[in-house]
């Protein structure tokens, strides 16, 4: 039975999609609509009558700050209270500034926004310009609202559509994982990186988040389409690295080892279905000293790629310091290294790729709460929570055929 077949036989049970779903997914669009109306329409608003408030001392805020001479656009943020003011100069001008507070001049928008500039006369140009940004920060949850919405649309499309191959409790799972990343993503916008807007970023993350579910879940349930999800896992979180500027070591590993891995794990899956459920791989387990083995290979991996990534001159605004940009780097090789002997592990159909998920997500979630990526420690609620959930189902599946032996390739 080839995949077209196999989606046919998911989906013709289901063409007639109950009430109670019809219902979910019309307020899911609904609600997307509303998002995206209500936020562009914010966005697009005149400052109105223009007053001014006078002028004010501001303070620099000097904790923002760590450019170098690679930046050719340095931001310097100034506040005073809950008003802030951001002046950008070039690196040269950046190095001549000596003062630690600026006289900023305000405007009061007619709906209430203050607008802070470092001149006293600015252009109506240069206000409907500062006033579009602060706009654009005071909708950025609105606008998360409605991409977290749009992914979370086709979570439920996606276990609506292919409700017999999924149990109850793999639904719920996925689903619930996906609802608290659109809660997170409204609570926690992330702010903008490296001249890439937050919102887009938050996209980003909201995608890996469902694309990573997806494909563990497939993972635990032995299914060999695991490896088609994942490469648009792959693709994404690459462009996450290039956005932000970071985790190289994990970028380099993804481009050169888990593409192709992937690639070569779906054929040697494909190779070794059950004998008598085709949906099924077979899988097996590790020996003791096999496992010590690959435990000093990670641990090597992680001294000599953390040294030689830790003396590059890779800048990011990301982070604020050297010695927390080191640690992450270290914690990214670790996490790089256990990342390909998981991925070892998978293409040989091993159990201990759950172990290795375990560890993976404890580290990647180390490098989310220094990064501020919040929304993304509901992905690794979902790689504990299922991982524990796969390695049951494997070891079950292990138990009732360790008569069979199957062998690695």
């Amino acid at each position: 039975m080839n995949i077209t077949e196999r989606i046919k036989s998911f989906i013709e049970p289901n063409k007639k999609i109950r009430t109670a779903e019809t219902a979910v997914l019309f307020l899911l669009r609904a609600g997307i609509l509303f998002s995206f109306i209500t936020g562009l329409s914010q966005l697009n608003r005149k400052p109105g009558d223009i007053r001014s408030l006078g002028s004010i001392e501001m303070v620099r805020d000097r904790q923002r700050e760590d450019y170098d001479e690679d930046y050719t656009v340095c931001d310097v943020i100034y506040t005073n209270g809950e008003d802030s003011l951001t002046v950008s100069y070039s690196y040269e001008e950046y190095e001549q500034l000596q003062s630690d507070s600026i006289t900023a001049y305000g405007y009061e928008t007619s709906d209430g926004t203050r607008l802070f500039f470092p001149q006293s006369d600015p252009s109506l140009q240069q206000i409907t310009a500062t006033y579009r940004n602060v706009q654009a920060e005071k909708m950025m949850p609105v606008f998360n609202l409605g991409n977290a919405l749009i992914i979370l649309v086709l979570s439920v499309a996606i276990v609506t559509l292919f409700s017999t191959f999924f149990t109850t409790y793999e639904k719920v799972w996925f689903v619930s994982i996906m609802v608290l990343a659109t809660i997170f993503a409204v609570l926690f916008p992330e702010e903008s990186a490296n001249g890439v807007n937050g919102v887009v970023i938050m996209l980003l993350y909201l995608l890996d988040t469902f694309l990573n579910i997806l494909c563990e879940l497939l993972i635990s349930k032995q299914s060999r389409y695991n490896f088609l999800v994942s490469v648009l896992v792959e693709i994404t979180e690459i462009v996450i690295c290039i956005v932000l500027m970071y985790r190289f070591a994990t970028m380099v590993t993804t481009l050169f080892f888990w593409l192709p891995i992937d690639i070569l794990s779906y054929i040697n899956w494909t190779r070794h279905l059950d004998d008598n459920e085709d949906e099924l791989t077979m899988v097996r387990r590790l020996k003791g000293w096999q496992e010590l083995l690959v435990l000093a290979g990670i641990a090597v991996w992680t001294l000599v790629v953390g040294y030689f990534l830790s003396g590059l001159d890779i800048r990011t605004d990301f982070f604020n310091t050297k010695s927390l940009e080191t640690a992450v780097i270290y914690i990214d090789a670790c996490a790089s290294a256990v990342g390909v002997a998981n991925g070892l592990f998978i293409f040989f159909r091993l159990r201990e790729q759950w172990i290795a998920w375990y560890a993976c997500a404890l580290l990647e979630a180390i490098i989310n709460v220094i990064s501020g990526q919040y929304v993304l420690l509901i992905l690794k609620l979902g790689y504990f929570t299922n991982t524990t959930y796969g390695y049951i189902k494997w070891s079950r599946y292990i138990k009732s055929h360790r008569e069979e032996k199957p062998s690695l390739f």
